[in-house]
Order: structure tokens, then sequence, then C-alpha cells
């Protein structure tokens, strides 16, 4: 009885079952559902949507930050055009793409329009304004930008307006990895782009493009893509010499990973970065006849050459201190000194806390700017300490009043760095 009774269960279900399959068959489909024979999509359609799955969601918060800030500085230059302009007895403004030729803008500028040595020149005659001590990527990058938009400052403005956005979300990135589901992406991004030398990243500078490589290098190296992490720390170089320090962080990181994992196929990538650097030399001792062409280039103008620490101390305290100086280099070289000073406590805590590839980079980058006969730029360089703005991040989530105080410090002196250079004064 029980056996018939199964039977017909078993045949009443699969009866059901089939009714139920060639109902859904013939039946039309529901909204939810995509019919069987959907037309093809459009090939705008199959490009938008994988570049809209690649943002995150807090991807495109911080790309939102990162073009209010940009406005935000473009108003600022507005601003300073009106109330310092060249003269001060001016009844007209001056263009607004005309506060950006500052400083080490005509270096650039004279490498992309002219070369190293155009005709004759060379470090060899009087005058020489010693361009070889910047490398060509971004020179490089210059001339190719130029030949779509024929106004340089505007193609170098709109290098740095691109690779800005690169590096903000690299950087993201970096420290989404780093404490995932938490805000501290946001926050690092804030205080990135309101520290105070920020304004180097909208001008025509090396720090865009440089962390625009750099950062996306670090994260190749985080997920062991060493043959990509070394291709870009080799493109880094070519920007700054900083890579060759974010080089030593990529090959301690893999050294680190090898002793895990155990292998050690991806080794050879390592010297990649490297050569950039050698190229660079060969090329500057054919036209100079000088291996360390490009050392005595810093030498000559700008003092870059070797002293102990505390002479590099001693001689910018003086400069900060000693009224030598006018007041705005005094005051910069205040700056410097209280940068290095931050640098030295992050490389410390990075010491304690064993981040072994992040140490090496804040270490080589402060002996390499704390030996020479003064302290030059550092401010803007802690703009390539990332470790610095995320270790920020990280503690005012356990501290929720630092992050307040430190914005409360930094965001007036982010509008006097952007307001000093702008206006044409030395800004680090």
């Amino acid at each position: 009885m029980h056996s018939k009774t199964a039977k017909r269960c078993l045949i009443l279900t699969a009866t059901s079952s089939d009714l139920q399959y060639s109902s859904a068959a013939s039946a039309p489909p529901a909204r939810h559902q995509a019919p069987q024979h959907a037309p093809p999509r459009s090939r705008r359609a199959l490009l938008v949507r994988p570049a809209a799955s690649w943002l995150s969601p807090a991807d495109r918060t911080v790309l939102w930050l990162y073009l209010l800030t940009r406005i935000s500085i473009w108003v600022t230059a507005y601003c300073t055009r009106w109330v310092f302009p060249g003269e001060r007895d001016a009844h007209e403004p001056g263009s607004v793409l005309a506060a950006f030729r500052q400083w080490d803008w005509s270096h650039y500028l004279n490498i992309a329009r002219d070369g190293y040595f155009p005709g004759q020149a060379g470090p060899w005659l009087r005058g020489w304004d010693n361009r070889e001590a910047f490398f060509p990527g971004f020179p490089l990058a210059l001339r190719a930008v130029h030949t779509v938009v024929p106004h340089w400052e505007a193609a170098g403005l709109l290098i740095s307006f691109v690779a800005g956005a690169v590096a903000v979300l690299a950087l993201a990135r970096i420290a989404r990895s780093r404490l995932p589901g938490t805000d501290v992406d946001r926050r690092t991004v804030v205080f990135f782009l309101l520290s105070p030398c920020a304004i180097f990243l909208a001008v025509g500078y090396t720090e865009a493009l440089f962390l625009a490589l750099a950062l996306p290098a670090w994260l190749a190296a985080q997920r062991h893509n060493w043959p990509l992490a070394a291709t870009l720390t080799a493109l880094a170089t070519t920007v700054r010499v900083s890579g060759l320090f974010l080089a030593a962080a990529v090959a301690v990181h893999f050294f680190l990973a090898v002793r895990t994992r155990g292998d050690w196929r991806s080794l050879p990538w390592l010297v990649l970065p490297t050569l950039p650097v050698a190229v660079y030399t060969v090329y500057l001792y054919l036209h100079t006849g000088d291996w360390m062409a490009w050392n005595h280039a810093q030498e000559r103008g700008w003092y870059r050459n070797f002293h102990a620490p505390w002479e590099a101390w001693a001689n910018t305290w003086n400069a900060a201190f000693d009224q030598t100086y006018t007041t705005g280099y005094a005051f910069m070289c205040q700056t410097e000194l209280v940068a290095m000073l931050v640098g030295l406590l992050l490389f410390g805590l990075l010491l304690h806390r064993r981040r072994w590839p992040e140490a090496v980079y804040i270490g080589l980058s402060l002996c390499a700017l704390g030996t020479s006969y003064w302290y030059m730029s550092i401010p803007r360089s802690a703009l390539l300490w990332w470790p610095l703005w995320i270790g920020l991040a990280a503690a005012s989530l356990r501290r929720p009043w630092l992050k307040t105080a430190a914005l409360c410090v930094a965001t007036p002196l982010t509008t006097v760095f952007a307001v000093a250079f702008l206006s044409g004064r030395w800004a680090g």
C-alpha cells in the first residue's frame, strides 16, 4: 500500500515538474529576467559597464574628493592673481595659467621644448641652468602631451591632473588593503590632499606623475606581481631619483615574500628599475664627458653636495633663525626642519612595527635629503611618503580627535603654501 502511494506521488511530482517546465518555457520572460534571445548590447554599453564595475563606490568617493580639491586650488589661483599681482601697482591681473609658471617648471619646459643640450649650450658655459639635474620622465611626457595640447602650461597641468587621479585611487586601495571594512581609504586621501605641499600635485611638477607610477607599483608588489611592480618602478625612476628608493623597498618586499613562498623566478625583474638611471647616466656622459654629471648639476645649482647630517641640520637652522635670509626663505627653512622631524618619527615608527619595506623607502629618502649642505624640498618630498598619510588615517580611527586636530593645523598651512607658490614665492 505504501509503495503504491509513493509511486503515485513520484508520478504526480514528475508530471507537475514537466508542467512547470513547459509553462516556464512558453511563458513570457519576467521583468527581472533577460529573454533567451536578447538583442546584442551596443558596443558603448559593453565598454561603459566594465569601467563602472572597475570603480567601486569607495573609488568614486575619493575621486570626488580629488575633484573638489582641484576646484579649490583653481579658486585659490584665481584669487591669488588678483590679490598678489606681479606688480604692486597693477590694475589688471595676470593670466591664471601664469600663476603655475613658477620655479622648476621652467626647467621642465626648457628640457621638453629644447632638449638637455640645445646647440652648444652646456655646463661648461657661464649662466647654465643645470637642467641635467632633472630626470627626463616628466619632460618626455610633457613633450608627448604637447603634440595634442598646444599650450605648454595646459599640457603640464593636464599631466598632473590625470596622474593625480591615478595616484589618489592607488593610495586609497593601498590603505583599504591595510584596514578593510573601515573608511581608512577616505581618511587617507583627505590627509593627503590637504597636506601642506599638496599644491605640487596640481602644478606642472613631477610629484603627481611619480606617484601615479609608484603607488600602483606598490600595489603590484603587495599582490606579488613582480614583473608589473618592477616595470612601474622603472617608469617611476625615469621621473625622479626617488624611484631607486622605491626599487630598494620593492626588493625588500620581494625577499620577505620569497622567504615564505620560496619562488625565486622573478628575481631578475628587480634589476629593471636601475636601467633608466644607467641609460640617463650614459647619455649625460656622452654629452659632457662626466660620469657624475647629474650629481654635479645638483651641487652647482642647489648646493646638494655631501655634508654630515648634523651639519645639514645646523646650516638649515641658521638659515631659519639667524635672520640672514628674507622672512619668506626663513619660514620655508623652518618648515624643512619640521618635515625632517616628522620623517624621522615616521621612520622610527616603521622600524618599531617591523614594516621593513616602507622603512627602507623612507630611510633612504631621509638619507638623501638630510645629507646636503642644507635641507631643501623635504616638505614637498613628504607628499611621496604614503605610509605617513595611511598611518595618520589609521591613528585617527582609534583617536577621532586626531583627524580634527591634524586638519586644523594642515589646512592653513596648505593655503599658505599654495598662495606662496602661486604668487611666485619660494614654497619648497
